[in-house]
């Protein structure tokens, strides 16, 4: 049996017939739905002759448990439910069915048995027929013909189809294929949409097909949301007196738009200089007729259809036009003594080139003025106020259009500035708990007022200020500590003056500024002390491991077991290549101060770390040795990964200094000449790799006390060779000066001997 072309569920029965009918012949019966069909029985006739058929005819179908027609002799057929007025016999045996359905496809046999059961005769079968029945698509669920959805929402264009063979199913939009994409997907026959936007709008065909024919089902796709603006306005720059046309298209769904313009967030029918100028067309273009300089700024299109947000785009809008003084005071103050300032307010576009003064009615030259200055702005700067300052004053602006005339005039009038009657001391040192008083009063008649603030905070519930100008502190308490600063202001200047209050019998304040500079198994850890409370004070360093496969677990925090009483400490015993935090605690006495702020760092990756450092040999032997000779051994597996050696040494109690650098690799001894006699050493190696260098080896102590040395004019140990090379430099430079001055004095002294010989030689010659 062929099984290639067959539908699934011709496919399935004929591999059930496999198990079931293998002994008999088979027959395949197609038919399109609607038509008839008949199914012919293989077994012999019945005897034409007979005087009443003994025979038994049925009709069974597979999987149903009743034929779906039997014949008893010369009786009615008796016909199953699902065939009822469909099925009859024709020609005797062969089964005849009317008006096919698709759920009629299936296999069918035939059967003939003996009415009469003495009879020898016995049932017979005939082969299985199996009906195939084709139909062309019939669409069984689809979308509406139009669907609306809010932008940004999901959508899904349902089409299922029935047919025999089972149809396919493609989806185009606009006469174009669809192609599925991250955000639409075409399953079992339906497209679905993640998020819709204005795209998304448009005709939606399903087109469902198979060989017996083809359906199609459109759906109008409509997004419907806020607008989009598809053209936005753009800057411009336009002249005064000119019109402006600034364009602001917007698309929508529904399509019922207004269009609100702004100007710096006002709208522009609010801004009285605009609003009888201005008109917005039905397209979104703002018309504004007959520029003028105020009219320069920054203008929003604010298209809307009533649906949530609108989009808004906007441009900006210059008008250029020759430079303009705007409104200036007819009176102006400056402190006298002080720093003052005379403004000439300007709007210019193009920008201002340059700015002319009259002071009393003469034009003002600055140069006759010390200490006068004129800004880019136009602003005069004098830099001490005094009653050359006084007058009145016009000023005229210019840029490359022009001007617009001058500014009306602003008589400049000198006062006094507020003075200190009595100040505050620089600094204030008392006990916590008790009462501060730190005086302020102000020169004036009336006095002028007194301000008090703590610098650096806006709190202002740590103090009171009395009637007299005083501030007070009570109880005062280690929050008062800090810089204050008492203030007074008029209509000409603001004089201020600070002072710093530390309040003593208290707990440090915290550390600020910490800072950690990591190695590889160790950071130097250091920071700026705060207030000491009026005690020693002494640091601990508090650190904690931040490890990335547990940054769920609460990781607790150590401390380091030194304690500091600088500004630094070293924290050892850290592992390479791992992130920590560190913060600093203070202490004294009283008690502890706050952690500081936190600092994360990471520790250096390890460098290989020399293994042995074998001590000097014939040190104790020879007395009158010239040096030491040192070596050392390194792992193969290591070596690779160093660049150099670095030997360090340091005196009895002093520190390391770089003895010896960029030893090569491949090394593994060095003689180190020039000894200090009756010295005591430590010496140590360090492999290098770039900038970084590995813990040292463990150190190595060699004396020199008893022995006979030479006489140490280079003391290699206690110098390194850069301050040797100083110091052999300097003192070849002194000779070269001493041996040049010597040969000046000797060519004066030559001079001298010489004029003196020939005054001689003409006396003689006189007399």
């Amino acid at each position: 049996m062929q099984l290639k072309n067959l539908p699934l569920l011709e496919v399935i029965v004929a591999v059930l017939s496999l198990f079931t009918h293998t002994s008999a012949a088979e027959v395949h019966v197609r038919a399109k739905k609607g038509d008839t069909a008949v199914l012919t029985c293989s077994l012999p006739a019945l005897d034409e002759g007979s005087s009443a058929p003994q025979h038994v005819i049925e009709w069974v179908r597979q999987g149903y448990d009743i034929p779906i027609l039997i014949q008893f002799g010369v009786h009615d057929p008796r016909v199953h439910p699902n065939y009822d007025g469909r099925v009859s016999l024709i020609r005797g045996t062969s089964l005849q069915m009317r008006g096919l359905l698709l759920e009629d496809e299936s296999w069918y046999e035939c059967r003939i048995l003996p009415l009469d059961k003495t009879t020898d005769e016995t049932s017979s079968n005939g082969s299985w027929t199996l009906l195939s029945v084709t139909a062309p698509p019939v669409f069984t669920e689809t979308s509406p013909p139009g669907v609306e959805v809010f932008v940004g929402r999901s959508v899904t264009l349902k089409c299922a189809a029935q047919g025999n063979p089972r149809p396919t199913i493609t989806w185009s939009k606009d006469g174009r294929p669809i192609n599925p994409q991250s955000k639409v997907k075409i399953m079992n026959g339906s497209v679905s949409f993640h998020a819709v936007s204005r795209e998304t709008s448009g005709q939606y065909q399903c087109h469902a097909s198979n060989t017996e024919g083809n359906v199609t089902h459109l759906t109008k796709l409509k997004v419907i949301g806020p607008p989009v603006i598809v053209i936005p306005p753009t800057d411009t720059v336009l002249n005064m007196s000119q019109d402006a046309k600034l364009k602001c298209q917007a698309e929508a769904d529904p399509p019922n738009m207004t269009y609100v313009w702004q100007r710096q967030g006002e709208d522009i029918y609010h801004i009285e200089s605009l609003k009888s100028r201005v008109k917005v067309i039905v397209d979104g273009t703002l018309l504004i007729s007959r520029l003028t300089p105020e009219d320069s700024g920054n203008y929003t299109c604010m298209p809307s259809n009533g649906l949530h947000v609108s989009p808004s785009a906007s441009a900006t809008l210059t008008v250029q036009h020759p430079a303009q003084v705007m409104k200036m005071p007819s009176l102006a103050f400056l402190p006298t003594g002080m720093r003052g300032v005379i403004a000439c307010p300007i709007r210019a576009e193009p920008p201002l080139s340059h700015v002319d003064w009259i002071k009393d009615d003469k034009p003002l030259d600055l140069g006759m003025y010390p200490g006068w200055t004129l800004t880019s702005e136009g602003s005069i700067i004098i830099v001490t106020a005094n009653d050359d300052a006084g007058g009145v004053y016009t000023c005229t602006p210019y840029n490359s259009f022009g001007t617009m005339g001058q500014s009306e005039p602003t008589t400049i009038i000198l006062q006094d500035p507020p003075s200190f009657k009595v100040s505050p001391r620089k600094e204030y040192r008392q006990d916590a708990g008790g009462l501060l008083v730190i005086p302020c009063q102000m020169d004036g008649n009336p006095a002028p007022k007194v301000s008090w603030k703590k610098v650096g905070t806006a709190s202002r519930s740590l103090f009171t200020v009395a009637a007299n100008g005083s501030l007070i502190l009570r109880p005062l308490s280690k929050d008062h500590q800090g810089e204050w600063e008492c203030s007074s202001t008029d209509r000409v200047a603001t004089v201020s003056v600070r002072t710093t209050v530390l309040v003593l019998g208290t707990s440090p304040h915290a550390v600020s500024s910490v800072s950690v500079i990591p190695g590889i198994n160790q950071a130097n850890v250091s920071w700026v002390a705060g207030f000491d409370g009026g005690y020693a004070q002494k640091f601990t360093v508090w650190y904690k491991q931040v490890s990335a496969e547990r940054k769920e677990e609460k990781q607790e925090w150590l401390s380091f077991s030194d304690l500091s009483t600088e500004n630094s400490l070293l924290v050892t015993n850290l592992l390479p290549a791992t992130e920590y935090q560190f913060s600093v605690m203070a202490q004294n006495k009283i008690g502890t101060g706050p952690f500081s702020e936190i600092t994360t760092i990471t520790t250096l990756d390890s460098l290989p770390v020399v293994v042995k450092l074998v001590p000097p040999i014939n040190l104790s032997i020879n007395k009158s040795s010239e040096g030491i000779l040192l070596w050392w051994s390194v792992p193969q597996s290591h070596s690779p990964h160093i660049d150099s050696f670095v030997v360090q040494s340091r005196l009895e109690g002093g520190e390391w200094i770089n003895l010896k650098e960029n030893i090569s690799p491949v090394e593994s001894q060095i003689f180190l000449p020039g000894l200090c006699k009756d010295c005591k050493y430590e010496l140590r190696l360090l492999s290098q790799r770039g900038d970084q260098l590995s813990m040292p080896s463990p150190s190595i102590s060699v004396s020199t006390i008893g022995m006979n040395m030479y006489p140490a004019s280079s003391r290699l140990l206690d110098f390194p060779d850069q301050l040797m090379a100083g110091v052999m430099g300097g003192v070849g430079l002194l000779c070269l000066a001493l041996i040049l001055t010597l040969a000046i004095v000797c060519f004066i002294f030559h001079k001298r001997n010489r004029r003196r010989r020939q005054n001689v030689k003409g006396k003689e010659t006189t007399l």
